[in-house]
């Protein structure tokens, strides 16, 4: 990929105020016809579009690479400014950004792409406000997956518990020696290790976009936030609700995108949400990890090309 662009178009931010925060984002053809955003995994950022956005924007496709709120360098909000951080919060963050940046510019219907975290954000969104997502391509999907409809609600007392427990313990956890740790201790680039099926992959350039959100001083309170907020939602926001509903109506074409040797997220999760919604479209990839789309970009984003060339939506 031509070092230029992903200075010009990566490293030179825009930034947007969502309801009194600062959101970082980026864009590459800004007039084409079709809008996509890329919504990345946890402990990431836009960044890690880097060797995907250019293929996308020499293909008519407006490309847009957004940072969530708590990640990147968008603003880093603790319990007392935002409350819990969540997969309903971060799809509200991508809706009014919908509304906000792309619809004065770009009528069209939104194509959403997503790494892990981003994944679940995507299929949130296209439960939420369906009538302006025209796909959604999941690379993996997070969270279990439960084969059957019973409710997940647990008793009012024990959730009750349940939440007071897991906020008290975040609260008093020490996330802020535990960042340090990680940062100090190369736990990091361990982590990446795990991730990346290919050991090659792993450079200074993608150890310093992880590293350096981590290193702001805010950065401990989001995580906080983030804890709190993913352990206690409510079921509406855990993925197999989600595919439910989105499967109710079947009006959002949904595409995974799954590499064989994922270590974070095995393959069978995939082969199971499969197979029980027979209307997602499963595309595997051999020999590839956790993040398909930088390990393997030029595979990556030739499937999910060709996944939105065809689409009858457009």
């Amino acid at each position: 990929m031509n070092n230029n662009f992903k200075e010009e178009i990566i490293n030179l931010p825009n930034f947007w105020n969502w309801n009194g925060f600062k959101v970082c984002w980026s864009v590459s053809g800004e007039d084409n016809e079709i809008p996509i955003i890329f919504l990345h995994g946890f402990g990431a950022s836009r960044k890690h579009w880097r060797n995907n956005i250019e293929y996308f924007s020499k293909r008519n496709c407006a490309s847009y690479s957004l940072d969530l709120i708590g990640f990147g360098d968008s603003d880093q909000p603790g319990i007392r400014q935002i409350g819990k951080l969540d997969n309903k919060i971060w799809c509200n963050q991508v809706k009014d950004f919908i509304s906000q940046v792309i619809r004065p510019k770009n009528p069209g219907k939104v194509v959403l792409i997503g790494n892990s975290l981003g994944s679940l954000v995507a299929l949130t969104c296209a439960v939420s406000f369906n009538d302006q997502i025209a796909t959604v391509i999941a690379s993996p999907l997070p969270d279990q997956i439960q084969e059957n409809n019973k409710s997940l609600t647990k008793k009012s007392l024990f959730k009750k518990f349940q939440e007071r427990f897991i906020t008290i313990f975040f609260i008093f956890f020490p996330l802020e020696i535990i960042l340090f740790l990680i940062t100090k201790l190369g736990v990091i680039k361990l982590g990446l290790n795990s991730a990346y099926f290919k050991k090659d992959k792993i450079d200074s350039e993608l150890i310093d976009l992880v590293t350096k959100p981590v290193l702001r001083r805010t950065s401990s309170r989001s995580l906080r936030a983030m804890c709190i907020g993913m352990f206690l939602r409510d079921e509406k926001f855990q993925a197999s609700y989600l595919l439910r509903k989105l499967s109710d109506s079947k009006k959002v074409p949904f595409l995974l995108i799954w590499g064989d040797k994922d270590n974070f997220i095995p393959l069978f999760l995939g082969k199971k949400i499969a197979k029980l919604h027979r209307w997602v479209k499963l595309k595997i990839v051999s020999n590839s990890g956790h993040c398909i789309h930088d390990e393997d970009p030029s595979i990556f984003n030739r499937i999910s090309y060709e996944w939105i060339r065809d689409l009858k939506t457009f």
